[in-house]
């Protein structure tokens, strides 16, 4: 005889809530005493104007409303939201936020809303240990106060420690599918991993060292559903079996839907209040110089203390008329979850880095991810650059390939593949909380 938990998680959904009320609805339609339901983090985004308006608080509110047990913060939660934001969006959960990795540098503790772990006694006994990992971004975190390193030997020994009071371990994971096979392959004391932070769609699972890794794809295209069969009696662990749920099959749930309404609605009231007042058109184009982007830039520039800038005119995704500018104006043109950054080049890189902005591969880029919520990457624009046919010349004087020059950008150049001399830079130094559209919102109350 064996007994089955059934454990329903989500993951990534990022603020994408076109099925949410669908999952909702089969979350609680499927609850039993034997069932749980964990959310991997990444719940929230900032280019939603609910999350936006709410400072994440809605997400709370819908996460609360569907019934989640256990909940790991990703990094959209971790890096978009200031230490005080983040403090006032856990305050209000009715569930437990673990995230073993999660430590106030001030502190040196965890915040009183964490825990780095849970052993969950359920009926008749069986006790599940759960351990959550949010997405080790050290230099992102580190700005807001928070250590979040990763060691694989510190999480083996808490895995240890809690394998020991528990019939079965889950590591509730915001590290990646890479790292997680990592975790599967080399400690032995975890069970079954719920993955997130890389949009795996995972249709029965991924086996390492026999291991099953869960993770559920991004915006609620999919509910995992997990099921740990146990033996009666001696509560042994025997097996773990994975499937991807479509949640367009499912019905809506009512109660979800209408908070979801109204938090839009609160949100789109929040977001109407005024920001600034234009005496003229702030015109944005995204394949031709337009002044728009290139009064962003400069402002960035000076933003940062740097003579030199670069970015992208797709960033803002409209122009803006003359007259009273909200905060919703401000989010819809420039929606995306983007710090400030300075990086140091030396003259051949910059010349590299520029040299491919202007290429169709960047500029025709309709970029998905990195935190880009636009359309299409469009023309680089930059401050104190300029590139002629006879040559790139900075602050008006001919580049010097040996020489290191401090460039203020956006940190979605340092990720991956757009720009790799700007990914590969020893020196980065990341501005937070602060987003693009407020360093926009400095420039429009100076555009005259």
């Amino acid at each position: 005889m064996t007994k089955t938990v059934t454990i329903y998680h989500t993951n990534d959904i990022h603020s994408g809530f076109a099925t949410w009320p669908r999952i909702v609805s089969y979350i609680k339609r499927h609850r039993h005493p034997l069932m749980r339901y964990v959310d991997l983090g990444d719940h929230a985004d900032r280019a939603n104007p609910l999350t936006e308006a709410t400072y994440g608080k809605g997400n709370i509110e819908l996460l609360n409303e569907a019934g989640v047990d256990f909940a790991v913060p990703g990094n959209n939660e971790g890096v978009t939201f200031s230490k005080q934001m983040l403090h006032e969006m856990y305050e209000h959960a009715s569930f437990q936020v673990l995230a073993a990795n999660l430590i106030d540098q001030q502190t040196g503790t965890y915040p009183n809303w964490v825990k780095p772990y849970w052993v969950d006694e359920m009926e008749g006994g069986i006790r599940i240990g759960y351990i959550g990992y949010t997405a080790s971004m050290i230099h992102f975190y580190e700005q807001l106060g928070w250590d979040v390193a990763f060691s694989i030997d510190r999480l083996r020994q808490l895995a240890q420690q809690v394998a020991a009071k528990a019939d079965a371990l889950i590591l509730l994971s915001h590290l990646g599918l890479p790292r997680d096979e990592q975790i599967a392959a080399e400690i032995a004391e975890i069970d079954v991993i719920i993955g997130a932070h890389t949009h795996h769609v995972l249709p029965h699972g991924k086996r390492i060292s026999g291991k099953l890794i869960a993770q559920a794809g991004k915006h609620g295209q999919y509910l995992g559903k997990l099921s740990l069969e146990f033996a009666e009696g001696s509560h042994e662990f025997l097996s773990a079996e994975e499937e991807l749920l479509d949640p367009r099959n499912f019905d809506e749930d009512p109660g979800a839907r209408m908070l979801l309404q109204s938090l839009q609605t609160k949100a789109q009231a929040a977001l109407s209040a005024p920001a600034a007042v234009l005496t003229r058109k702030l015109e944005v184009k995204w394949f031709e110089h337009s002044a728009g982007p290139q009064a962003l830039c400069d402002e960035l520039s000076a933003w940062c203390g740097a003579e030199l800038g670069m970015l992208n005119a797709g960033v803002l995704l409209e122009s803006l008329p003359e007259g009273p500018v909200t905060y919703g104006d401000l989010h819809r043109i420039c929606p995306h979850p983007i710090n400030p950054c300075i990086v140091e080049l030396t003259g051949a890189e910059l010349i590299e880095t520029i040299e491919r902005a202007q290429t169709d591969d960047i500029v025709q880029l309709q970029l998905k991810g990195f935190g880009f919520r636009g359309k299409v990457l469009g023309t680089m624009v930059y401050t104190g650059i300029d590139v002629k046919p006879e040559g790139i010349f900075v602050c008006g004087k001919p580049i010097v390939d040996e020489h290191i020059y401090r460039l203020a950008t956006l940190d979605m150049y340092t990720f991956g593949f757009l720009f790799p001399k700007i990914a590969e830079a020893k020196k980065k130094t990341y501005l937070l909380p602060e987003f693009l559209r407020d360093i926009l919102l400095d420039m429009l109350k100076k555009w005259h």
